[in-house]
């Protein structure tokens, strides 16, 4: 994990904020505050800018004081298309800036590939935004090394983060690693091998959806789908005196790449209870029994 920010190891997923008035909004970010979650991630489109307007009038209702906080946001997601061009990142951010009622945000990431980029007019923007001091660091979200490459070719700033999808059900970053040189699916590599990359650059993998399987169907939790997974997780947490949900966590944080698990829950109790996964320990032998549960084979 980057040492440049003063950072928690779980970050709060704020995409469902725009459903919550502002003294909801300012209970969950209390309650972030006080369990040590002081990382809260937003984007352009969450709630088409409502979640960012949300948090930011919470903060001020709450009296949180900006440098409290750790904020991130991405940019780059439009309707029907991706635009990474500089006119749409630099305008972005200052909308962002806006509705969270702010002069800076900490870390702002680059939302999906937009294949269409000029890598020159991204760093055009990071260097703007950074004098200005309008953004301190920089990021992407979904995009594997060599994308990464191309945007380094040109920017100076170094690239902290990239959020990906990664959980107990999906696995694919650790999948490949496993069966190299294998004929069969899961040596299949559809990453560019971004773990391995990402250890390699220091860059911090940001795991969303992380109780979440497929892209939108729903969680994995107490699923009959699952159900080997979710026996495993039962006993194996009831072990460790947490919940299966904070052992799925758990078993992200384990990872000695140094994931940040984002979690998008609008539920104080709910936080609260998967806040305890930075206590839990996991073994070698219970991670794996763990990956195995979910389906997965050793070669």
């Amino acid at each position: 994990m980057v040492s440049v920010l003063q950072q928690s190891q779980i970050i709060h997923g704020c995409m469902r904020m725009a459903s919550l008035s502002v003294t909801e909004a300012g209970e969950l970010l209390e309650t972030a505050l006080g369990l040590g979650i002081n990382f809260f991630d937003h984007a352009d489109i969450y709630g088409q800018g409502r979640s960012e307007e949300v948090f930011g009038q919470a903060m001020r209702e709450r009296r949180v004081s900006r440098d409290q906080v750790v904020i991130q946001t991405k940019c780059g997601i439009r309707s029907g298309f991706y635009d990474f061009s500089k006119e749409h990142i630099v305008r972005s951010v200052e909308g962002s800036l806006r509705r969270l009622g702010t002069d800076y945000v900490d870390v702002l990431l680059l939302h999906r590939p937009d294949t269409l980029v000029e890598p020159e007019e991204v760093a055009e923007a990071f260097e703007e935004l950074e004098t200005s001091g309008k953004v301190r660091y920089f990021g992407v979200s979904n995009q594997n090394p060599l994308q990464i490459e191309l945007l380094r070719k040109s920017c100076s700033q170094k690239l902290l983060f990239n959020q990906l999808q990664f959980s107990l059900v999906h696995t694919g970053m650790v999948d490949s690693g496993f069966n190299v040189n294998l004929d069969n699916r899961a040596a299949h590599d559809r990453d560019g091998s971004i773990l391995e990359y990402s250890r390699l650059r220091e860059m911090t993998i940001q795991a969303w959806s992380p109780l979440q399987y497929g892209f939108i169907e729903g969680v994995f939790l107490d699923h009959p789908q699952f159900a080997t997974l979710n026996q495993t997780l039962a006993a194996t947490a009831d072990r460790k005196g947490v919940t299966p949900a904070a052992l799925a966590i758990a078993w992200i944080l384990r990872h000695p790449a140094k994931m940040q698990p984002i979690v998008g829950t609008t539920s104080c109790h709910r936080l609260k209870d998967l806040s305890k996964a930075g206590d839990v320990g996991l073994s070698r032998q219970e991670w794996y029994e763990l990956y195995l549960a979910a389906g997965n084979t050793l070669p």
